[in-house]
């Protein structure tokens, strides 16, 4: 299992203090310092969606120009803004064998989709 997130990110924190306390074993991609690759981005915008990818809580996004807001309209703009704006991703993204499949964290949905 990879987890990609940010280590300051608090949700990011919880759903790691979730996964240890649940005795799971994981990598921990920080894609702040790693990056994250177009082929990714494209992988998870395809599992969940490019909206859902995008964190619009943020306040990355709030920084964006109008016109960088605008380009996340379409899926190809949505991932070159998140390549470039690493912040932007939802986190975390957790992979398991390869697959995405959850994004954020929900105490429920990880012991449904994990266990």
């Amino acid at each position: 299992m990879i987890v990609y997130g940010i280590p300051n990110c608090n949700t990011v924190k919880k759903a790691l203090t979730w996964l240890d306390e649940n005795g799971f074993r994981y990598e921990f991609h920080d894609f702040k310092k790693k990056g994250i690759t177009a082929e990714k981005l494209t992988d998870w915008c395809t599992a969940f969606g490019s909206e859902k990818v995008l964190n619009k809580k943020g306040s990355t996004w709030r920084k964006l120009t109008e016109e960088e807001q605008e380009q996340t309209l379409s899926k190809a703009g949505a991932i070159s803004i998140l390549r470039k704006y690493t912040s932007a991703i939802k986190r975390p993204v957790i992979e398991k064998n390869g697959k995405a499949v959850l994004i954020g964290f929900d105490e429920v949905a990880y012991a449904n989709q994990l266990k």
